[in-house]
């Protein structure tokens, strides 16, 4: 695994060039995205975002805030024990409608945003700076 920095990232603005996550066909991910995986050792993240996309738990929480059916704020904090907390919210500052627990991860990074938006046929997880 190569260092990985927040600089890194921020050098992605955005192109249209896709990837097809290899278990939710549904799921397309951006060249940043594919970067941070890379880098970072982190194709796990967009695993468990995937995995939870379509998941019964999400399903309920879109149903209850229509604003999750179309953009998602997800968030991975690791913390100084080398756990993790990976968290989604339908906006910054509001309540997490996803919360999960990452026993271990040598995760790079202390933090890292995705967004995901929902283009009317795909899950698409891309940076900030690529939207």
């Amino acid at each position: 695994m190569s260092r990985l920095s927040l600089d890194d990232l921020r050098q992605f603005t955005g192109d249209l060039d896709r990837f097809v996550h290899s278990l939710n066909r549904r799921v397309l991910y951006t060249p940043g995205v594919r970067y941070l995986a890379e880098n970072g050792g982190a194709y796990w993240l967009i695993d468990a975002i995937a995995a939870w996309l379509g998941s019964p738990k999400l399903t309920t929480e879109m149903q209850a805030d229509e604003r999750l059916g179309s953009l998602q704020f997800w968030k991975l904090d690791v913390h100084s024990d080398q756990s993790a907390t990976l968290v989604c919210q339908a906006d910054s500052g509001e309540r997490e409608v996803i919360r999960q627990q990452i026993p271990w991860t040598d995760f790079p990074l202390p933090s890292v945003k995705i967004w995901v938006g929902f283009d009317g046929r795909y899950w698409v997880l891309y940076l900030p700076s690529e939207h």
